[in-house]
């Protein structure tokens, strides 16, 4: 070996043996080293995001319109050109649950607005003016307890209405009229909801007299279990009395991380169901990867399709009243589409005549609308946790 030859030579930095190519023969590891400089790293974060959009285009399209073409393309081995499942659904799935939550995020979710003190205080007039009508029709009770409560709401909202026509333009007040505005806001939702904290109460039980408890727990265990099913209903009751916001976004931010549990749960019954279809398990996670990333995609242009539909119909005029219709008919047409392609993709996939497929689908749709409900308990118990 010359000195030149020497030169070239490159050595694995892990078991120092001779290398020729990108990675060593002796233990797999690459030469590519990844202590590089930041902007090498940005480079090749960009190239990965575009080599995923460049399979993108030959996997969207298929996905959304040609329902099990992925899949049996998956099973023939032919995958080059599509995104993997998983990181499919991972892509799809995170991009669906940022959007809804901001969707969600930037709608008021308390139906009552008050834009200003004059709509404030029309509202809450109003609202004296139903309580006083009340009055003159409630039925007196030996210890008037009705009239004596439609008192004390009347004294509640005089003094509202005393704080909202105060001066604004003071510092001072200022402050004071718009938490008025939000006490004033969740008073009259509640109104509106026709709740009330003393009539209307969440129980978590399973026993007469109220108390949660199950026979293989000790007492003492049973005492915990229902201590804590009390602190969360009364959590849950005052979540749902006032703003429901915050519960709601804590519900969207557990939901992904349950729906990746679901996954694998919702391939078992496939197994089970299909069993004869003599497909492996991971066969079958693959028909519930695509068929989620196909619900997951179709949802979010429903909901970007639904919030486009408002912005243009707000503008009025009659271009802009057909192009809203035309969006509508769009979402409405997706919406449809998502039952009639989980069929055609169940049908297609395990190959099978229309009215097995047709019981098999609905005995399918019952269980994961089952499973669906749970997740979504299991989302908002945990959401009320985190509150």
């Amino acid at each position: 070996m010359n000195d030149s030859e020497a030169v070239a030579q490159t050595l694995c930095d892990n078991c120092h043996q001779s290398v020729e190519g990108a990675f060593c023969s002796n233990c797999g590891q690459s030469l590519d080293s990844t202590l590089k400089y930041f902007w090498v790293v940005i480079l090749h974060l960009l190239d990965d995001i575009f080599s995923f959009d460049s399979r993108a285009s030959r996997t969207l399209w298929p996905l959304i319109f040609r329902p099990g073409f992925l899949t049996n393309e998956y099973f023939a081995g032919r995958r080059v050109h599509y995104v993997p499942p998983l990181r499919l659904y991972l892509f799809i799935s995170i991009v669906f649950f940022l959007t809804l939550k901001l969707t969600v995020s930037g709608e008021d979710q308390q139906t009552i607005e008050m834009n200003n003190n004059k709509a404030a205080i029309t509202q809450v007039t109003e609202h004296i003016k139903t309580l006083n009508e009340k009055k003159l029709q409630a039925q007196p009770t030996p210890d008037n307890k009705n009239i004596a409560s439609i008192d004390a709401d009347l004294a509640r909202f005089n003094r509202y209405l005393d704080d909202l026509k105060l001066d604004i333009s003071i510092a001072e007040n200022a402050k004071l009229v718009s938490t008025t505005r939000q006490l004033a806001t969740i008073e009259l939702e509640r109104v509106k909801l026709g709740t009330d904290d003393k009539s209307n109460s969440i129980t978590i039980s399973n026993s007469a007299d109220g108390s949660l408890s199950f026979d293989f727990l000790s007492d003492e265990s049973n005492k915990k279990l229902d201590d804590s099913a009390k602190k969360l209903a009364e959590k849950a009751k005052k979540t749902f009395t006032t703003d429901t916001n915050r519960l709601i976004n804590e519900v969207l931010g557990k939901l992904p991380q349950l729906m990746f549990v679901l996954l694998p749960i919702f391939a078992l019954l496939l197994k089970v169901i299909f069993i004869f279809s003599k497909r492996l398990y991971m066969e079958h996670l693959t028909v519930a990867l695509h068929s989620h990333s196909f619900i997951f995609v179709s949802s979010l242009s429903i909901d970007l399709l639904d919030v486009a539909h408002d912005h243009v119909k707000a503008l009025g005029g009659g271009f802009a009243t057909v192009a809203a219709s035309i969006l509508g008919f769009i979402g409405f047409a997706l919406l449809i589409w998502i039952p009639i392609y989980l069929f055609i993709m169940q049908k297609r996939i395990y190959k099978q005549g229309y009215i097995l497929a047709f019981f098999t689908y609905g005995f399918v749709g019952i269980i994961y609308f089952i499973l669906m409900a749970l997740t979504t308990v299991v989302a908002i118990v945990w959401g009320l946790t985190e509150i």
